[in-house]
């Protein structure tokens, strides 16, 4: 049970997460921080009408959340809002509803499915989708702001 857990794709995913760092003049920048296990996500970026840009993590996580923050690194520039929701949503119910894996630009969270009969893990998992649709609504809300 603990090797679903921690299969080899989260393994692998865990230790590449692409675009580590923060931006220097970033549209949003969110932190999230779980009270549950401790877990540290720190998202920065930038839309162009209405698609995220650019952006830059920092992830403090177990394997399960450097995992799910991977997999939206490496497929959130070109997305826009709706698919970032969709994707939380769809998660959320891969983990708590027994919904199914996720589809699209980020399917690779399919990996995480043996996190469904851990709930403690499952704040984690969600920390960097959470962190990014909170993130592209303040950008959006700036934009919106600043030009409306």
């Amino acid at each position: 049970m603990i090797d679903d857990l921690y299969s080899s794709d989260v393994l692998r995913l865990a230790a590449d997460i692409p675009h580590i760092g923060r931006l220097e003049t970033p549209a949003a920048s969110v932190r999230r921080v779980s009270r549950l296990c401790g877990s540290e996500l720190e998202l920065d970026l930038v839309l162009k009408d209405d698609v995220v840009s650019d952006h830059a993590i920092r992830v403090k996580a177990c394997a399960l959340g450097q995992a799910a923050a991977a997999v939206l690194s490496a497929n959130l520039r070109g997305a826009r809002l709706t698919e970032i929701e969709q994707a939380r949503d769809n998660l959320r119910a891969m983990l708590k509803s027994d919904g199914p894996v996720p589809e699209g630009r980020f399917a690779e969270l399919a990996a995480l499915e043996g996190a469904r009969d851990y709930p403690a893990r499952h704040q984690s998992v969600m920390l960097a989708f959470e962190a990014a649709v909170e993130a592209v609504t303040t950008a959006t809300e700036t934009t919106t702001r600043l030009t409306g």
